[in-house]
């Protein structure tokens, strides 16, 4: 099974897109800026470039992760040690059956939902609990990547 970059790129820029809305201050921005302790002033003083190169940097490397929760071949895939030269004809029948089950928008946007929930918002909690950060701050941070997630997730399991 291939990695297809061109859906890893586009997961990876659907989080800046995302971002653009979330984060707007009249969306959820006036919120995080409140809670994250930040002003206008300190946000325009910031190297903007940089901070989208590496956010984008950052969402490829997360949508190379996302692709193995969504798309369930890849476990297959894990099954044999990645290398189908090596497999068992059952490996084969089971692909020829299922290589293209459950590869929907919609399916990959609900496992990228479930990660985002259970995974992406107990960890930024946990975080903002010891950085005494308030509850706020970690449900818009948290729901942020929920929705990245979803998103990530249908993108990279609908695009075979």
């Amino acid at each position: 099974m291939n990695f297809n970059f061109l859906a890893m790129g586009l997961a990876a820029l659907s989080t800046l897109a995302v971002g653009f809305v979330w984060y707007h201050p009249k969306v959820f921005g006036s919120i995080w800026m409140k809670e994250a302790g930040l002003t206008e002033a300190q946000m325009k003083d910031t190297n903007m470039i940089k901070m989208f190169g590496l956010s984008l940097i950052y969402a490829f490397f997360i949508s190379f992760i996302i692709q193995f929760l969504t798309i369930h071949q890849f476990g297959a895939y894990g099954m044999i040690g990645g290398k189908p030269e090596l497999a068992n004809p059952s490996f084969f029948a089971f692909m020829a059956d299922y290589e293209h089950a459950f590869r929907t928008f919609k399916h990959g946007a609900l496992h990228g939902f479930m990660t985002g929930l259970f995974m992406m918002i107990p960890v930024t909690a946990t975080n903002a609990m010891y950085e005494r950060r308030s509850f706020k701050y970690a449900l818009v941070s948290g729901g942020f990547w929920t929705v990245c997630f979803t998103i990530m997730g249908g993108i990279l399991c609908a695009m075979e």
